[in-house]
């Protein structure tokens, strides 16, 4: 996981820079020579750490951020810098990036409206259902009671697999016949977690294409007679700084609160994360790690920081 990433920055933090392997008497009088502070010129900083985060998945716009802040932090330092304190600073940058537009995350186990309504939106693809699932599993784990509403009715695979989900994770599921409409589906299934006292209800609903306008206009009628707590968006960490435009689409149709970034066991560049935190500015709070229902973790910053410095 964002292996890509963390070997650049331990390359570039490490000063290990050079091209092709060092002949063995180069090697031996390296590992007996003293050991010189390591420096790296004011100069090469901006291009060498610019290169690595656009290498990396990370848009434009947020590596140009990460850029103007990391430079105000070095201001007032000297023309060459050691690597130990550039990279500390440039940790410390992309945590300040994170957590300005994580402080305002949601701890799902803490909320106390009962049943707590989450829609779900996502591009066909991303893992959407399979993180409902997850998040379910993820709840009841917590001792809370939950019922999913399989609200795509546009799949009759997407019932069946919600419904399979279910069965596996030990959820109550409310499901309607293929073509049903998706807003009465998600009606009975607050309406029955209701009548139970449930704590949550997770509404799947259709992987929108932004050209489709009926499956548009269903995911609108779902939310006006849903009313959710929370919507969430599911985005996928591989499809890259598209992504963002993603986000951008929905964000101008359905307003949406929060993210859940799925499939980053598989991301080995692992800029999606900053991208999507800069560039969409809402909370990510969930992230998945992999295939089994219990990989998926509340996101953390300082989580994601060890996974892509060395140090």
């Amino acid at each position: 996981m964002f292996d890509k990433l963390k070997k650049k920055f331990s390359d570039i933090f490490s000063g290990n820079r050079e091209n092709g392997p060092k002949d063995s008497l180069t090697a031996t009088r390296d590992s007996v020579a003293p050991q010189k502070e390591k420096t790296i010129r004011r100069d090469e900083l901006e291009s060498t750490i610019e290169e690595t985060l656009l290498e990396a998945d990370v848009s434009y716009d947020a590596t140009e951020e990460i850029i103007e802040k990391l430079k105000a932090n070095l201001g007032k330092l000297k023309r060459k810098i050691d690597y130990p304190a550039v990279e500390e600073e440039l940790k410390s940058v992309v945590r300040d990036v994170i957590q300005h537009n994580n402080k305002d995350a949601v701890n799902l186990l803490t909320v106390e409206k009962k049943p707590f309504v989450i829609l779900f939106l996502g591009i066909n693809g991303t893992g959407k259902t399979t993180t409902i699932g997850k998040l379910a599993y993820y709840l009841k784990s917590n001792n809370k009671s939950v019922v999913l509403s399989a609200s795509d009715t546009f799949r009759a695979g997407a019932i069946d697999q919600l419904n399979i989900l279910a069965g596996n994770v030990g959820v109550e599921i409310i499901k309607h016949d293929f073509r049903s409409d998706p807003a009465s589906v998600a009606f009975d299934a607050i309406e029955h977690a209701k009548a139970r006292k449930m704590d949550y209800v997770l509404i799947d609903s259709a992987g929108r294409m932004q050209t489709n306008k009926n499956l548009l206009d269903e995911m609108k009628k779902i939310k006006r007679v849903a009313k959710p707590d929370m919507t969430i968006l599911v985005l996928d960490a591989m499809i890259g700084q598209d992504v963002i435009n993603q986000a951008l689409t929905f964000s101008s149709e359905i307003n949406y609160d929060s993210v859940i970034v799925t499939k980053l066991d598989t991301d080995a560049k692992g800029g999606s994360i900053i991208s999507i935190s800069a560039g969409i500015k809402k909370p990510i709070l969930f992230v998945g790690i992999g295939q089994e229902m219990d990989d998926i973790i509340p996101f953390d910053v300082e989580w994601y920081l060890k996974k892509i410095f060395s140090s």
